[in-house]
């Protein structure tokens, strides 16, 4: 994960944001004190909040933790989406 300066991200703010949203990566802005923060992309934090709405579910950790397990043992099915 790449960091940057407060300073040098106002500076270059464009082109750092075109980075993370291209890149798909986050950027780490460091400033005084060591009160940092990140920058990502809109597509990246809501894939992240998804994620934790769905693993906020103990029924959905259990399904997903099964098929992870029948995945590993090769116990795979097609399915046929509609």
């Amino acid at each position: 994960m790449d960091a940057v300066s407060y300073s040098d991200l106002r500076k270059n703010l464009k082109k750092y944001m075109d980075d993370v949203y291209t890149g798909h990566y986050p950027l780490i802005i460091t400033r005084k004190n060591d009160e940092n923060v990140v920058m990502i992309s809109l597509d990246e934090f809501n894939s992240l909040q998804e994620t934790n709405y769905l693993l906020a579910s103990d029924a959905n950790v259990k399904h997903l933790k099964k098929s992870i397990a029948q995945h590993r043992a090769g116990k795979l099915k097609q399915v046929k989406i509609p």
